[in-house]
């Protein structure tokens, strides 16, 4: 299941890895939820001509990816981004790790344009970006651009949520109804890693802001987001050293790149944060009946 958004190119190039899986062809079905692309529908389909293409009128990942679920047959749902890129056998690894868990999450290998010289934004994300080994063995959550769950699975804990970030909310939900994580390592696909400060900008903006809707459900959680902006410049230190021993990153341009970026993020999400939580502390009448935690871009 595919949500796409204005990304034709990248559509193409999953699609194409899709066609080229060791899982049986007839016993794959590729939903496309298109979430009123610019380009238009019917551009979507000729780009995807065997695959089932859908209106998700509704913006947002979340309710793109509950329409593509919806329009699908499967018994199993595999999740996948419009700019991912599947190895030829990530839904045969995919569904046999699901024969230990209820529900899992891959592998997602971050890669630049070119390999041999990132720039400091690219060579950031080769480290950092997409960690999902941590997120599904010390956070306890699987994003959705490599997810997969039986049908019966979703069913019982329901469609994403808006608004907040749907791929923890959702991961949380499964487990406390009593269903296992598990990670896929060898279920592996590829991004593309961002190229410029403001497309790592924007991500930010709306993470944080989605993050900061589901602290916020918590008691005290707007003072435990707001400390967590306090001490996140701090957390820099220690994973500068990642950058230092990785082997992703080749040269001490890109790692010196790498740990530049670091640094202003940190400070940029910080501060980002306590934007988040000391706007949303202020009486309704002076923010406004409209303000409801989302970032201003």
């Amino acid at each position: 299941m595919i949500p796409h958004y204005n990304d034709l190119v990248g559509l193409k190039t999953c699609y194409a890895r899709l066609q080229r899986q060791t899982w049986p062809r007839n016993d794959i079905e590729i939903v496309v939820a298109d979430n009123n692309s610019a380009c238009g529908i019917d551009a979507v389909q000729s780009t995807v001509p065997n695959a089932v293409v859908i209106a998700a009128p509704i913006q947002g990942a979340g309710p793109a990816r509950n329409a593509g679920v919806a329009a699908s047959c499967g018994r199993i749902v595999a999740f996948l981004d419009s700019d991912c890129v599947p190895e030829p056998d990530w839904i045969q690894e995919g569904v046999a790790a699901l024969q230990r868990y209820d529900f899992v999450g891959g592998e997602v290998v971050t890669f630049a344009r070119r390999a041999d010289k990132p720039n400091p934004v690219e060579a950031y994300e080769r480290v950092f970006n997409f960690n999902f080994r941590r997120y599904i063995q010390k956070v306890g959550f699987t994003g959705t651009g490599n997810m997969f769950v039986p049908r019966s699975v979703f069913d019982q804990v329901g469609g994403f949520r808006t608004g907040v970030a749907e791929d923890v909310d959702w991961s949380f939900r499964a487990r406390s109804l009593g269903y296992r994580i598990g990670y896929a390592e060898r279920a592996v696909v590829g991004h593309p890693a961002r190229r410029s400060w403001n497309d790592l900008e924007q991500r930010w903006a709306r993470m944080e802001a989605e993050h900061f809707l589901l602290w916020r459900e918590r008691r005290s959680g707007r003072a435990l987001f707001a400390l967590r902006a306090l001490i996140m410049p701090l957390s820099a230190v220690p994973h500068a050293g990642r950058v230092v021993f990785t082997s992703r990153l080749v040269g001490p341009r890109a790692r010196l790149g790498a740990i530049a970026v670091l640094f202003r993020l940190r400070l940029w999400r910080a501060r980002r944060m306590l934007w988040l939580a000391w706007r949303n502390s202020l009486p309704a009448a002076a923010t406004g009946p409209a303000d409801v935690g989302l970032p201003r871009n």
